[in-house]
């Protein structure tokens, strides 16, 4: 089923997971043992990650070297475990960063291939490595160019022209930023971005992780401004650790709230995880007394935190 049909359905807001691929060569069991466990909050549907290849140095005798490795692969594997082991949507993201367009028609062909009708379709970080396009290949440059390819593809028009070529039927969805986009200027140039994105075909917004749900609410008012109308789904990460104070800002430019930050700092670092998960508990109370359409938790290796979350919540 489409995200959103699901979001039509629903007569209550429900909860859905974004989780990552192992690493490669990855213990497979420790990823059951996560999706199990989301299992048991009945998600309608969860996001897995895409990992293009990067630039890594790894030491040699010699001293260092350059390679370029795709350190999590696997999403498509994770995808049809999803969708076929545990009967429930799964929604990989599709990135222009670090793919071909060619590449991306042929991963969605075989998304096709198993049934999975939902894609989130992102720009994606910088890799630091940049794939030489050879053969005439091509790239897209923006989100926008990458969901006008997928609706492209459901409309049943190929890279190449094709005769008798079946249409897809992919609902795709796409990024917003509360806190806008650390490229933008502003947030209203931002979300003028995000209505490129529905323009070009995306059916809703999940939007990045935010601790502070004025962001949230004020991102929302600027997009139905601008004329968004789909709907927008906040995304929240549970705070683990005191490092997460630093590298969270710096890697997702989204800020820490000052009272969050420093409650955090000033306890001790076994007791981090307790103050995230009231602080989340909290946030997303208020954001489901909001009226928001669902609540997209950020997961990504394990369910200890969220479930905690969860437990302390009457969804």
């Amino acid at each position: 089923m489409k995200v959103t049909e699901h979001l039509e359905r629903a007569t209550d807001p429900f909860i859905t997971f974004e989780i990552i691929p192992p690493t490669r060569g990855g213990d497979l069991p420790s990823l059951l043992g996560l999706i199990e466990d989301l299992m048991a909050h009945r998600p309608p549907f969860v996001d897995i990650t895409s990992h293009a290849a990067e630039v890594v140095y790894e030491e040699v005798p010699t001293g260092y070297e350059k390679r370029i490795k795709r350190k999590r692969p696997g999403t498509l594997g994770v995808c049809a475990l999803v969708q076929n082991k545990f009967n429930t949507d799964a929604v990989p993201h599709i990135l222009c960063e670090g793919f071909t367009r060619e590449e991306t028609e042929d991963f969605l062909i075989e998304l096709r291939y198993l049934d999975i009708d939902n894609v989130l379709a992102i720009r994606g970080d910088s890799s630091g490595y940049e794939k030489r396009l050879e053969h005439g290949r091509s790239r897209n440059l923006y989100a926008s160019d990458l969901i006008a390819q997928i609706t492209d593809m459901n409309k049943g028009i190929y890279l190449e022209e094709l005769l008798d070529a079946a249409p897809t039927e992919f609902c795709i969805g796409a990024a917003g930023y509360p806190e806008k986009h650390f490229e933008a200027p502003n947030l209203s140039a931002d979300v003028a971005r995000v209505k490129q994105k529905v323009a070009a075909g995306a059916e809703y917004i999940v939007t990045q992780m935010f601790f502070d749900n004025a962001h949230y609410f004020n991102f929302v008012d600027e997009c139905r401004s601008q004329g968004i109308a789909v709907p927008i789904i906040p995304g929240v990460k549970i705070l683990a650790n005191q490092r997460q104070v630093v590298s969270i800002p710096r890697t997702f430019h989204c800020e820490v709230p000052a009272a969050l930050a420093e409650e955090v700092m000033a306890a001790p670092e076994e007791d981090a995880s307790k103050i995230g998960v009231e602080w989340a508990t909290q946030q997303t109370r208020e954001l489901l007394e909001g009226g928001v359409p669902s609540v997209h938790f950020y997961v990504m290796q394990s369910a200890r935190l969220v479930n905690s979350v969860l437990a302390k919540l009457d969804v």
